[in-house]
């Protein structure tokens, strides 16, 4: 019964989705037990994967989760390869990279004084 259903390893499809920009680095995500298909970790890179499976994996900081529309022939242009997938992922805050910098830009140089003195042993 489920063999009429079109098949392609799990790191050839994420390449071809472009989600990784080597296929060796798709495949290290997928034996590193770092991608779950339809819940279950995949624990090889050969793993089949086919249309309706979901897939959840890290990418920069951001868990992402996606359904399989499509299996590629090839990895294509980045607008080709958004037609491979639906993407679920919940939409997060942006937080700055660091939580202290409040966009005031490069501190003036009685703000950098104050800094280093605050910054010195026993400055108390």
């Amino acid at each position: 019964m489920d063999q009429a259903r079109p098949k392609l390893r799990l790191d050839k499809w994420l390449w071809h989705a472009r989600f990784f920009k080597t296929r060796s680095l798709a495949a290290k995500q997928v034996s590193g037990g770092h991608v779950r298909v339809n819940g279950t970790r995949a624990q090889k890179p050969s793993h089949s994967v086919g249309p309706g499976d979901v897939l959840t994996f890290s990418q920069a900081r951001i868990v992402r989760v996606v359904q399989i529309a499509a299996l590629g022939d090839r990895r294509g242009p980045a607008p080709e390869a958004q037609t491979l997938y639906i993407d679920m992922t919940e939409k997060q805050d942006a937080q700055p990279a660091n939580p202290r910098f409040e966009g005031r830009g490069r501190p003036a140089k009685k703000d950098r004084r104050a800094l280093d003195l605050s910054r010195r042993p026993g400055a108390d």
